[in-house]
């Protein structure tokens, strides 16, 4: 089972520290993040914003999984509500 589904896309996450946006807009994703997620040079990431005030990256290949994931959270918390 995918750690995902063990913990629910809602639950707990991990901070990986600070980075900060260079003078291309680009951004340097701490080595324990990249050692941790298995990110790898080339990989492509699905760069996510909400409400103008937060931001993720998912590994695209990893999305399709992701969304599963997410849908099955959502719909045992309606069956609660």
């Amino acid at each position: 089972m995918h750690d995902l589904h063990k913990k629910g896309f809602f639950g707990k996450g991990k901070c990986y520290g600070t980075t900060s946006v260079g003078e291309r807009g680009q951004i340097v994703i701490p080595k324990e993040a990249r050692e941790e997620l298995d990110l790898k040079q080339g990989d492509k990431l699905v760069v996510y914003g909400k409400h103008g005030k937060a931001l993720a990256l998912v590994k695209a290949d990893q999305l399709p999984e992701l969304i599963d994931h997410m849908i099955e959270d959502l719909e045992k918390l309606k069956k609660k509500i």
